[in-house]
């Protein structure tokens, strides 16, 4: 396993941290997957007060885990980072921060992100109710250490966010099959703030799962093999999420765990047949996610319905898509956005996008491929 520096907290990570959301089964579970991954090396272990029992099966796991004394394990040498909601008031905040605390049966939090940044009305409500003050002064007294945020926001909040210089890491979607937050790497990068990657396997394109067409194309690589190798081929990058439920689903990843070496000619000559094989079978309807299409009256998030079919069509990428879609109208700021059959047929963006694609056209198909089956009304 290797380790990273994670920005300006100094910490070294492990370039693979392990995410908890998924702990629903048994705290029985949950405790041979930490022993497990830190056995393996992973020294960042990363939860949220929204993510369910978490935090208890956390906390438990971690009292047992540093009761043994033999095993090497220590709490000067695991990193802990919870999540708290954006939404509370400064003396909600205040109190969440002890209940984490409680829960995770711990004396201090390693990192504490502030869970969803989405909006820019969000930072605004954190910074105008005290919230950030509030977690200033738990550093002073020593319940955290370091100040990050997580974000499923647009491009441009998170520049701002990082510029803010109020945070020491961030939590942010970046992969292969999504690099519209390329620039939001270098700005942290160039901040010294620590880099999470979230969820590569999954919202990184259900990689784990992935359609015989992209195999066949990435082939002698797996995709998620390939989507991996080009994170950790990124020294910017600090530390990728996996959401392992139980400890066999950490054997494959941790492999890649030493692998953080450049891209090898062979892996960018795959990658770079993967951008050719989605011109040739996109042609001049292919959306460059250049964004100029934007802002769209019916709110329809366009650049990502079409990315979302970019995938589909060019590599069958058919079971993510409708994954993703199904999001729009559905998630709130998680995912923001109409679906593509609420265009209008305005054409404010037609002028606006350098392709001249038929964006209207277009975005009646990716709704035809991507809706899935309409379900019951379980009162029809």
């Amino acid at each position: 396993m290797q380790y990273r520096r994670f920005g300006q907290t100094n910490l070294y990570l492990s370039v693979f941290s392990l995410g908890t959301m998924r702990y629903l089964d048994s705290q029985e579970t949950a405790t041979a997957t930490i022993r497990y991954a830190l056995e393996k090396g992973v020294n960042h272990l990363e939860t949220a007060r929204g993510y369910g029992k978490s935090e208890v099966y956390l906390g438990t796991a971690l009292t047992e885990l540093l009761g043994t004394g033999d095993r090497g394990i220590s709490r000067e040498n695991i990193y802990i980072t919870s999540k708290l909601p954006n939404s509370l008031n400064a003396s909600e905040f205040d109190r969440a921060i002890d209940e984490s605390l409680e829960r995770l049966q711990v004396d201090y939090l390693d990192g504490l992100a502030l869970h969803g940044l989405n909006t820019e009305e969000q930072f605004n409500t954190v910074v105008s109710n005290g919230c950030i003050e509030v977690a200033q002064n738990a550093i002073q007294d020593g319940r955290i250490r370091h100040l990050g945020f997580s974000t499923h926001g647009s491009l441009e909040l998170i520049l701002k966010l990082i510029d803010t210089d109020l945070f020491e890491f961030v939590s942010l979607h970046y992969y292969y099959f999504f690099q519209r937050h390329a620039a939001a790497i270098a700005r942290a990068y160039e901040r010294d703030l620590g880099i999470f990657i979230i969820s590569p396997a999954d919202k990184g394109g259900r990689l784990y799962t992935p359609p015989s067409e992209l195999k066949a194309l990435t082939d002698p690589f797996s995709p998620l093999e390939l989507n991996y190798r080009f994170l950790l081929s990124d020294p910017r990058i600090t530390t990728l999420s996996i959401g392992a439920a139980k400890p066999e689903e950490l054997d494959w990843p941790l492999n890649f765990g030493d692998r953080v070496e450049s891209l090898t000619a062979e892996e960018r000559e795959v990658l770079a047949e993967l951008k050719n094989h989605a011109r040739s079978v996109l042609g001049p309807t292919q959306c460059s996610q250049c964004y100029e299409c934007l802002p769209c009256p019916e709110n329809i998030h366009i650049p990502e319905v079409l990315r979302l079919r970019n995938l589909a069509v060019a590599y069958q990428m058919v079971d993510y898509g409708q994954y993703r879609y199904r999001m729009f109208e559905n998630a709130g700021h998680w995912f923001p956005g109409m679906k593509g059959n609420r265009c209008t047929d305005c054409g404010e963006c037609l002028p606006r996008c350098p392709e001249e694609l038929d964006i209207p056209t277009l975005l009646r198909d990716t709704h035809d491929r991507l809706k899935g089956k309409s379900g019951r009304r379980l009162w029809e």
